[in-house]
C-alpha cells in the first residue's frame, strides 16, 4: 500500500481531526506490555531486548509487539555480529579462484539488517522521527477515548 502510513485513531481522536466515516471503531488497543525476552533467543538477542524494553517510554512495547521487537533485536544482532566481522577482515577479501580481490561477504549481511532494523525500528517507534509522532498518557491519567479496554468514539 502507497502513500502516507494512517494516523492512528486515539491520535486524531485527541486532535480532534477525526472524520466519522473514516474512524475505526473497531481497531484493536492491544493490552500488556512486553517484558522477558523469548525463550528462543541467544544471549546477546536477549541482552539487546533487555536494551530495548529498558529504554523504550514505559508503556509504549505492548504484547502485540512481541514479534516487531524479536525481528529488531534479531537483525540488530545479526547487524553486530556482521560488522563485527567486517571490521576484523576489511571490505575486500581475495576471490577463491582467480585471487582478485572482492566485495566481503559480510557487506551485503550489514547492509541489509540495517534496512530491517531501520524499518522494525521505525514501526516500534525508536527512531528519533518515529519517536515525534507517538504520545504517551502517564498511567496516573485516564484517556478520555478509552473506557474499560473500548473506544467511546
Amino acid at each position: 500500500m502507497a502513500g502516507r502510513k494512517p494516523k492512528p485513531t486515539a491520535l486524531k481522536l485527541i486532535q480532534g481531526t477525526e472524520r466519522p466515516g473514516r474512524v475505526n471503531k473497531l481497531e484493536p488497543i492491544p493490552q500488556g506490555n512486553l517484558t522477558d525476552a523469548p525463550e528462543w533467543m541467544t544471549k546477546s538477542q536477549k541482552d539487546g531486548w533487555t536494551f530495548a524494553i529498558r529504554s523504550s517510554p514505559k508503556g509504549l512495547l505492548k504484547q502485540l509487539d512481541k514479534s516487531a521487537l524479536s525481528v529488531w533485536v534479531v537483525s540488530e544482532d545479526l547487524h553486530r555480529q556482521a560488522s563485527e566481522k567486517l571490521a576484523q577482515f576489511g571490505l575486500l577479501t581475495k576471490a577463491p579462484n582467480t585471487g582478485l580481490p572482492i566485495q566481503s561477504p559480510y557487506l551485503p549481511i550489514v547492509n541489509k539488517q540495517a534496512a530491517i532494523m531501520l524499518k522494525a525500528a521505525s514501526e516500534l517507534g525508536f527512531t528519533p522521527s518515529s519517536r515525534t509522532r507517538i504520545q504517551l498518557v502517564p498511567a496516573d491519567e485516564v484517556n478520555p477515548f478509552l473506557q474499560h479496554g473500548k473506544r467511546t468514539a
